[in-house]
Order: C-alpha cells, then sequence, then structure tokens
C-alpha cells in the first residue's frame, strides 16, 4: 500500500457531529413518516437524493416536503427540522486539521446540500471566526458538483479535480457504503465506526 500523502474527509459524523435521530424525530411530528425510506446515513432517496446533487432548487425540496407533513406545516418548520441534525464541529478536530494541514493535502467531501452548507458555514464562523473550507486545500459538496457519494463517478470527479495520486490518498467516512465507493475508485479508504474519531487514526 502507498503512503498518505492526500486525505479526503467527509464531513457529518466525522469532522461535523451529527444528529440524524433529531431530524428524523423532527419530521416524524410535522408528520413525515416516511423520513427513513427518503434519508438516513449513507443513503437518500427521491426527492432528498435531487436535493444532494443539485437537481432541485432549495424552494422545491422544501416544497416537496411540506406536501408530505401535516396540513399547514410551514417552509420554516421544514427548514428548522432539517437543520437540527446539525450539531458542533469540536474544537479537538479544527486544531487536528490545521496540523495535518503541515503533512498532507487536505480536502473534504460532503454529501449535502444548499441549506445545510448556508447553516454549518454559518455556525463554524460564529465559533471560529474563520471560514471552515479554510481547513481544506478544496472542498467538495455534492449539490455544487452534481456529483454524490457512493457513485464511483463523484469519487473520480474528485481524484481529477484536485490532481491527486488515487492510490497515495486517503479517505475517511462514517457511512460503510461510501468506503466502498471510495475503494471503487481505488482510493485507500477507512470506516470511521465503532465511537471512533479523526484523533483516532494514528496520523
Amino acid at each position: 500500500m502507498a503512503p498518505v500523502k492526500n486525505i479526503i474527509f467527509d464531513l457529518g459524523g466525522v469532522l461535523l457531529n451529527l444528529g440524524i435521530a433529531q431530524t428524523r424525530d423532527a419530521f416524524i411530528k410535522l408528520g413525515l413518516k416516511q423520513i427513513d425510506d427518503l434519508f438516513r446515513i449513507g443513503h437518500a432517496h427521491g426527492f432528498f437524493r435531487d436535493y444532494e446533487v443539485g437537481a432541485i432548487t432549495d424552494e422545491e425540496f422544501v416544497e416537496k416536503a411540506r406536501r408530505l407533513c401535516h396540513p399547514g406545516t410551514t417552509g420554516s418548520e421544514v427548514i428548522d427540522a432539517w437543520n437540527v441534525m446539525l450539531l458542533d464541529f469540536p474544537a479537538e478536530h479544527v486544531q487536528f486539521l490545521q496540523l495535518l494541514k503541515n503533512k498532507y493535502r487536505l480536502f473534504l467531501f460532503s454529501n449535502t446540500n444548499a441549506i445545510h452548507l448556508q447553516a454549518f458555514q454559518k455556525s463554524y464562523r460564529e465559533v471560529y471566526g474563520s471560514a471552515m473550507d479554510d481547513l481544506f486545500e478544496k472542498a467538495y459538496y455534492s449539490h455544487l458538483i452534481n456529483h454524490r457519494k457512493p457513485d464511483v463517478a463523484a469519487f473520480e470527479f474528485v481524484i481529477k479535480d484536485s490532481n491527486v495520486n488515487a492510490a497515495e490518498t486517503l479517505f475517511i467516512d462514517d457511512a460503510l457504503v461510501n468506503v466502498e465507493g471510495a475503494r471503487l475508485a481505488g482510493l485507500q479508504a477507512h470506516h470511521l465506526t465503532g465511537g471512533k474519531t479523526i484523533l483516532d487514526l494514528g496520523l
């Protein structure tokens, strides 16, 4: 196995703490009972997937979700339910990434969407006073590049655009399906699970 020179991080569940259950519960309270079929860790289906690859607008996503909720549900309530999963970006993760930048080329690749992007970038700036993307050489967001994990084409896009050698690049994600996709694209990949954090990787 080639020595690692580059690292591509997932965001939610790896760098940013997530509360998927909170969003699930919030949507169920609003009447969107089939949330587990539409969205869960490592998976997005229907209009949730369309939103993550930039195929529909914020307004279209909110309206499609609102129509599945109880009558009278507002767009603001949908957005609040959607964003409640976004928790904190631990200071020790920020400090660790800053140290890693001295040794590796760092990238971010996240399956996300415009509403979440705005929310977590705002919360990061409020806490740390800088842009979250500055932690990386480049950040790749699924809705902006029109590709999402675990599709091999998504990883191939990132590999080509970042000009890295896949064999010398480590991808880290908390969803096994994404780790498997990365390996199919020729990347080294690590499944972060079992309560482990990036501080446990031995980098």
